[in-house]
Formats: structure tokens, sequence, C-alpha cells
């Protein structure tokens, strides 16, 4: 008897060329597409319309001969993403939807839809790959990284459990980009050409600030300039400082000097250099540090600006993840693994300290743009072990 998956169809040519795949192997497939977002006033319609994606997913459907239907998660992806971005802007954090999607959306929502449906599998056009290692009759699921460098997406993947990759295929996760629109156009796919889709998680490209302005309102306040040598943490710490050196900069009104006028520091995120409207600058302003409560923005001139870098990064307890629940760290140990803090990084060497309040992530080299609320995963070699909120 076939075994059924149902593939995440989102219209574009890796999950066409994924359900495409599958069939050719054998199974029998499913297509399914989530609408996830109704409110097309602040997304940038020309660059990801959602009726676009689901016709174009409906048509590689019909071309595969395959079932298609569409299903409305607009409640559930409100809930679980929309309103957790709002809250984390207002505390002046940096959530990333898109993990949070996959989290919550694609692997559990969507997954218990697909499985109602009689599935043994659900499929996405994710570049991963998933392995597996039986030890005393017990088998664990890896989640390593896809073998197209450039495109490598076990990062968005992350927070995935054992039991959502038990049920999870990701058929051009051995595939190079080019090989699989090759694929595409020798199937006949109307997606071949389809240029990739960018912004939220099957939403499309949202233009931000309309998008937090739903919910939070414009409010005036000061943008600060803060001098190189003006961080209250710059030097100092030894490296068994594990707090000295996770904490981010603190920054005193009297560091700096006002140099403009922000709408509201809820919009903005460290690293941050476009939406500034400052000039008059031989180097860029940054942000470095943003104040929530005062609504105030910290910046510093040139991208080697001091506040712009870390040397660790602090995740608590409550926001530690191991996909590799059997390499879980207790507390005292310490472990060398390579880190990531945002998606295409390259991956830096690190240790991670587990001590009785989290997780403590010391890098070898400074980390620029360390964002709380963004996520970092850790890997040995091409293998994704766990992951954590920055605090």
């Amino acid at each position: 008897m076939k075994k059924r998956v149902v593939v995440g169809l989102s219209g574009g040519v890796d999950s066409s060329v994924t359900a495409y795949l599958l069939k050719e192997q054998g199974y029998e497939v499913i297509g399914m597409f989530m609408k996830n977002w109704h409110d097309d006033s602040v997304t940038i319609s020309n660059e990801c319309p959602w009726i676009d994606d689901s016709n174009d997913a409906m048509i590689v459907a019909q071309h595969l001969g395959i079932p298609f239907q569409a299903i409305d998660l607009s409640k559930e992806y409100k809930a679980r993403i929309v309103d957790y971005m709002f809250a984390e802007y207002q505390r002046g954090r940096t959530p990333n939807p898109d993990i949070l999607c996959n989290r919550e959306i694609k692997f559990d929502v969507f997954l218990d839809a697909a499985l109602k449906l009689g599935a043994d599998y659900v499929a996405t056009g994710h570049y991963c790959r998933k392995g597996e290692i039986e030890k005393n009759g017990v088998l664990t699921y890896q989640l390593l990284a896809g073998k197209d460098p450039n495109k490598d997406q076990s990062y968005f993947l992350c927070q995935l459990t054992q039991k959502q990759l038990s049920k999870a295929l990701f058929p051009i996760g051995e595939l190079l980009k080019p090989e699989v629109r090759a694929i595409a156009k020798k199937a006949g796919l109307a997606t071949a050409d389809k240029k990739d889709s960018q912004g939220l998680c099957f939403v499309g490209k949202v233009h931000l600030p309309d998008f937090l302005q739903q919910k939070l309102e414009p409010k005036k306040g000061k943008v600060i300039e803060v001098p190189s040598n003006a961080q209250a943490f710059v030097n100092g710490f030894t490296e068994d400082d594990l707090t000295g050196l996770t904490q981010a900069y603190e920054f005193h009104p009297d560091l700096g000097k006002e140099v403009g006028e922000h709408n509201g520091a809820h919009y903005y995120t460290i690293g941050q250099r476009r939406g500034l409207n400052i000039g008059g600058y031989e180097k860029p302003l940054f942000v470095i540090g943003t104040d929530t409560q005062r609504n105030v923005i910290y910046t510093g001139s040139g991208d080697n600006h001091p506040g712009l870098y870390r040397k660790g990064l602090f995740i608590p307890n409550a926001d530690e993840h191991w996909i590799r629940e059997d390499l879980k760290m207790h507390e005292g140990e310490t472990r060398k693994y390579d880190a990531r803090i945002r998606y295409r990084q390259p991956l830096e060497p690190c240790v991670l300290h587990k001590k009785e309040d989290g997780l403590y992530v010391i890098f070898d080299r400074p980390q620029r743009g360390v964002t709380p609320g963004q996520f970092t995963a850790w890997y040995h070699e091409d293998e994704l072990i766990g992951s954590g909120v920055i605090n």
C-alpha cells in the first residue's frame, strides 16, 4: 500500500518539485495550500500575492494529477505568529516569524490537518535533509543541512521536535537550486522560472512599519548617537565572566548626543541601517540599542562600532530547545559547537556553557548584531543539534 504524503504547496518551484519527486518515488501525494493572511493592505502585493500563489499551486497539482485543496489557517496564524510578533516588537525585541511558522503552523496545525487526511508524512520544499540514528533500539531523527550551501534552510527548522521530524520529508534537500529548476523545466511545471518569494511564511512580502502600525502606534522619540568610546561594557571581562560577556551594552542618556527623531523605538532592530533618515555622516549610522520604555534609539557611526558587537549571548532555560534530546546538556557542562545567529550567516565556533539559569553561548569571535528575540542555532558538522531564543 502506498504511503500518503501531504505536500505544502506554496506556489513556488521548490514545493512544486517536492510534489513531483514524491510522486515519482511512488508516494500517494496530496497538495495543500495554506492561506495564512487576509489583510492585503500591508503586503506589497506585486511581490507575492497569495491569490496568484494559490492559483500556481493548483495549476501544478492539476499538471501532476494529484488532489489539491486550500486550507485557511489565518486564525491560528494570527494567534500564534502575528500576536506574538506584535508582543515581541512592543518589548523591543525582534522575532523570527519564519521559524515560528514552521514550529507552530507547518509542522503543527498543518501537520494535524494532514494526519486527519490519513497522511503518513508531510513534505515541504525546504533545502535541508533528514537523517536517522538507531541506538539500543531507539530511533533518533537528525536535522541535517541541505546540500546546497547557498540555500541551506535548516536554520528555519531549528525549533522542530523529534515527533515533528518523524513525520517530515524534505525531498529537495539533496539537490542544488539549479538542479531543482532543471527538474521543474523538464517536468513542464508552470513554476519552473518563478522568482523565489520573500517575506513572511506563506504570506508574502510585508511592509513592516505598516504591518506593525496596525497595533503599535507611531510615537516620536529621540535618536541618540553614542561615541565608540562610550560603552558601559567594552573591555575588562574575562572569559570566565559569562554574564558580562553576554550582556548587551548599556547606554545612558548622558553618553551621547541627540541627532534626530524617530517614529517609535519598537519599529527598529539592532544592526538596522535603513529607515533612520539621518544624513551628514561620513560613515552610516547603525542602530546599536533600543529602549522601548523610554522610546529612545541609540546609534553608532560605522559598521565597526563596538556597540554592534557582542562576544556571547544568553538563552534562558524556558527558551532552550534540543532537536537532539539525547545530547541535551546538564548543569555545569560545557561543549564546543558551531553556531549562527541568523539565516545565511556562516557558522561560527563557540562554546556552550550550561548553568542553573540557562545556556551561555560564547563565540570565539565577537558577533555583529546579536538581537534579542532572534534565534541562535548550534551545529555539529552539518547536523543542527539545538537552538534557543536570544535574551
